[in-house]
């Protein structure tokens, strides 16, 4: 299995070498002449809700231009070019004649960043031509669905130098830092999920329909970089410590035939087709350092959303994701005794329970006051011992309208776009780098291949190629 998963080794390093790529530090800073105040040029590939929302949000910060836009529904075209001629930029160049029009686009434009959001399979495609013209890329997730993806964008960013990346969430939270600090120890088992009701968004046209597809044709954890993209540097993964191999088992498949009979009748095609995907899929995934990491996947029966364990040498931390466990404000902030996140929480993307600078349960060994038997405490207080460094200093000036699209509603530009902006604009690779963002990614379709084996354990593939033990740990500064 490891000739097989790691078989492309690196054969370019002399030719790359000579390029000036920092092979040695992975993640360090590209060679650029860009200029502080130079306009940084985003390009839109795929603008639908999720891209709405990136687009009107890069359309909020002072010194972005948006020359280019690529979709291949003419509303979402057209919505863009009159929100990027509404916030008084120049009209953008329309890209939609079919659906590799993206690739007329990165051979005409002169881009800095392209950001994809289009459908899953679209991902790997997008970003591959845009590095390969000499331009960043950022993505929605998965990065990848193929693990030839991944090693095809691991080895086109040693080639050319230029990125391409998971779009961050948020940004780093509270809650990441302190585990990455040591509140809990040393970490011996993580566990968390995409656990989220999505049987109506797979039958809706006008949400996401094309998920379906997926549902139909694959079985395995195939959406794992929410919770992961947290997971991996609060705990070292590719920084110290590495995914080693996996397990991933899916349960039987009833709730979309069931969904589709009670909603359309027994006669309709989904009633009863073949279903791939399991109902629930877990998949167990083991670090070098013996560390261990349960990830749920369940969007087909109803349900709250996920629920995320960690468990250390020192206690255990506890939370819900909405409302339920866990799921309450623990910030001092006035906003947030008002019962509104407070700005730097909106700043980060984080305004509800359970997320930015609280929330949540916890007990501690020998700290947490018992009577007998270990019980919950709030989690809050302990959690703001622990301010990132990056959301110290980061004061953002409130946008004149709330941002629209899928995520919609902050007034605030999002810790993540700003943290996005910067390191194009300075020449640095984002903080989930390539390296990182691949790593993530490829828990997808390596948990098919151990589905179909029979839940055979998978190896991981090391594309740091060895470069995991010495690469330094995240900062978040």
């Amino acid at each position: 299995m490891s000739n097989d998963l790691n078989r492309r080794e690196f054969l370019k390093i002399g030719a790359v070498a000579g390029t000036g790529v920092a092979l040695g530090a992975l993640g360090s800073p590209q060679k650029t002449s860009a200029q502080s105040d130079k306009p940084i040029k985003i390009g839109f590939v795929g603008i639908g809700g999720q891209g709405s929302s990136h687009l009107d949000t890069a359309l909020g910060i002072e010194g972005v231009e948006v020359p280019a836009i690529c979709d291949i529904k003419t509303a979402n075209l057209y919505r863009a070019k009159r929100w990027v001629e509404d916030s008084g930029r120049p009209t953008p160049r329309l890209y939609g004649k079919d659906r590799t029009d993206f690739k007329r686009m990165m051979d005409n434009e002169e881009l800095d960043l392209v950001v994809c959001t289009t459908s899953w399979e679209w991902h790997a495609p997008v970003l591959l031509a845009a590095m390969n013209t000499g331009k960043n890329a950022v993505s929605e997730v998965p990065l990848v669905i193929k693990l030839d993806e991944a090693w095809e964008i691991v080895e086109t960013f040693e080639k050319t130098g230029k990125w391409g990346t998971l779009i961050s969430k948020g940004g780093p939270s509270n809650f990441d830092y302190a585990i990455h600090q040591g509140l809990l120890g040393d970490i011996v088992h993580w566990e968390s999920g995409y656990v989220h009701d999505l049987r109506l968004v797979k039958n809706d046209p006008e949400r996401e329909p094309w998920r379906l597809q997926h549902s139909l044709a694959r079985n395995g954890c195939l959406y794992p970089d929410h919770p992961t993209a947290g997971m991996m540097p609060a705990c070292d993964i590719n920084h110290g410590d590495r995914f080693e191999y996996l397990v991933s088992m899916s349960s039987k498949s009833v709730m979309l035939n069931r969904f589709a009979d009670l909603n359309y009748g027994p006669d309709n095609p989904l009633a009863k087709a073949k279903v791939a995907l399991g109902d629930m899929n877990v998949t167990l995934i083991r670090s070098v350092n013996g560390m261990l990491y349960t990830l749920n996947h369940d969007t087909n029966t109803p349900h709250p959303r996920e629920l995320t364990r960690v468990q250390g040498t020192k206690g255990v931390y506890m939370r819900g994701s909405g409302t339920g466990i866990g799921a309450r404000r623990a910030e001092t902030a006035p906003a947030a005794q008002a019962g509104q996140p407070s700005q730097a929480a909106q700043a980060a993307g984080r305004g509800g329970g359970g997320g930015f600078g609280g929330g949540g349960l916890i007990y501690l060994d020998g700290i947490t006051p018992t009577t007998g038997e270990p019980v919950w405490e709030d989690a809050g207080p302990y959690l703001r011992e622990y301010q990132l460094p990056v959301t110290a200093n980061y004061k953002p000036v409130p946008r004149k309208e709330a941002v629209r699209g899928h995520s919609a509603g902050g007034k605030f530009t999002p810790m993540s776009w700003y943290r996005l902006v910067t390191a194009v604009r300075e020449g640095k690779v984002t903080d989930f780098d390539v390296y990182d963002s691949v790593t993530s990614s490829s828990i997808g379709p390596l948990s098919e291949m151990s589905v179909a084996g029979g839940s055979k354990p998978t190896e991981f593939p090391d594309f740091t190629k060895g470069k995991w033990k010495s690469r330094p740990r995240m900062t978040w500064t």
